[in-house]
């Protein structure tokens, strides 16, 4: 059995240089202030264009732009990819989902989750965090995958995708934290499946949250908050499915649609937001705002919060009741993060369909139907492929019902920005999945705005589509 060794990261960001003074000491000799001030000029004239990169154009002060966004992004990064916000004090501390992970042969409870468990509800291994021998040994089928000992050896190398865990010094699990990535990174594949290179942004349509939340062995929290039982709460997470989740469910307490269908939504890509209005798909806010939301009400971190359309104890009864329009953690490890996160989710850009997932024919046809008979520009505007500025509609307006925008302050629908769509087709369209293709969204809308799209006219419609 290979043994696999921690290998830790220091994900701090690394302090900026002090700023030297630019003034001249009192007792500096005139002969010598001009020596210092021809020596600087020449300096200046060797390293000016490294000087302007770092610093800025004459006359500015602090980094220039370019180093700031370089620098915001890599810590946006950092966070979107291994900060828990402090939420190990919920999912682990209070919740005791750490438990459920390890398994009572190894200190806590029930069969433990091994690799191929963890792998079978959607979670998944950055390949580029495995040692080399390590990788060797399990392409050679000598590690054990049905072991939950392995699953707290991958935790150590933080090579479990969107999920941290917190060792006591004797190698056992103390608690286990979550971050952004679980739900919108996952893997290329390219060493197994569910183990490869992160792919950041992409939807995981693969993730099974409510199978992993139920682990817990301590639903009472949850259910308390709800105002019902653990076993309401065990049936409403086993409905979710993958690829699911049900954001609004701490806000309103609304589990399933008028219909019996969950009322869990589609998890979205984080990419392609760059000049995007409005973040989910109703609309709830800006991308900060919706990343300091999850954060503090979905993550369960420790943050600040504030939204006062949650007061209103008619549309989301939980959150007033819970005051979750009003967070304010003792110590905020949340805030100062946002604006580092949000320039890194702007630079992830919607992944390019793949050669041969589509026919380049049929797509130029189809492309000329998008912004033609098709009349699909009106409010996907090319190249944003969402409406710039207000880009939200009624339910009536696209033929659906409002069950969902109705959960929202907006009571409306954002129209999806569609770049990178080829990426998410797995679980469905719309927010919730109703339409299981892209053939039958077409249809909808052919039928509803009485388009007269004939069956070829629909089939490159829907290459087009699977192009952008």
């Amino acid at each position: 059995m290979a043994q696999i060794e921690a290998d830790p990261r220091d994900a701090r960001p690394e302090p900026e240089p002090e700023r030297r003074s630019a003034a001249a000491r009192w007792a500096l000799t005139a002969g010598r202030l001009v020596f210092l001030l021809l020596a600087v000029g020449v300096l200046f004239k060797v390293s000016g264009s490294s000087a302007q990169a770092e610093h800025g154009s004459a006359g500015t002060r602090g980094p220039s732009p370019e180093a700031t966004a370089l620098r915001q992004v890599a810590e946006g990064r950092r966070t979107f990819r291994f900060d828990t916000f402090g939420d190990q004090a919920f999912w682990g501390d209070t919740l005791g989902l750490h438990k459920a992970i390890e398994g009572a042969k190894l200190g806590g409870v029930g069969p433990g989750v091994s690799p191929r468990t963890a792998l079978a509800v959607g979670l998944k291994v950055d390949s580029d965090a495995l040692p080399a021998d390590l990788k060797q040994a399990i392409a050679a089928g000598k590690v054990n995958l049905d072991d939950p000992a392995t699953t707290l050896a991958l935790l150590k190398l933080k090579a479990v995708v969107g999920v941290s865990g917190f060792f006591n010094s004797n190698g056992s699990l103390r608690s286990v934290g979550i971050q952004c990535a679980l739900c919108h990174s996952t893997v290329d594949d390219s060493f197994a499946p569910g183990i490869g290179h992160r792919e950041d942004g992409f939807a995981n349509r693969d993730l099974n949250v409510g199978a992993i939340v139920g682990l817990s062995p301590n639903l009472e929290p949850v259910a308390k908050v709800l105002g019902v039982d653990v076993a309401t709460v065990k049936k409403v997470l086993a409905s979710w499915g993958p690829g699911k989740f049900d954001a609004e469910l701490f806000m309103d307490g609304k589990a399933f649609q008028p219909n019996g269908r969950s009322a869990a939504t589609l998890i979205p890509p984080a990419y392609g937001l760059a000049g995007v209005n409005l973040h989910t798909y109703t609309g709830w806010g800006s991308i900060p705002y919706w990343n300091a939301f999850v954060a503090n009400l979905e993550m369960h971190g420790q943050g600040t919060f504030f939204d006062p359309r949650l007061d209103d104890p008619k549309q989301f009864p939980v959150a007033a009741r819970n005051k979750f329009g009003h967070v304010k953690a003792q110590r905020d490890l949340i805030t100062a993060k946002l604006p580092a996160l949000h320039a890194y989710q702007l630079s992830l850009a919607a992944p390019k369909a793949p050669r041969g997932s589509f026919d380049p024919a049929a797509a130029a046809r189809g492309r000329k139907l998008f912004s033609g008979k098709a009349e699909c520009s009106t409010c996907h505007t090319e190249p944003l492929f969402t409406e710039p500025g207000w880009n939200l509609h009624k339910g009536s307006e696209i033929g659906i019902d409002n069950f969902q925008a109705d959960r929202s302050p907006t009571h409306m629908y954002r129209t999806t920005p569609l770049k990178g769509l080829w990426a998410h087709q797995k679980g469905g369209f719309y927010h919730d999945g109703r339409f299981a293709t892209l053939n039958d969204v077409v249809k909808h809308y052919n039928t509803f705005f009485k388009l007269g799209l004939t069956a070829r006219e629909q089939k490159d419609l829907v290459e087009y589509l699977k192009s952008i």
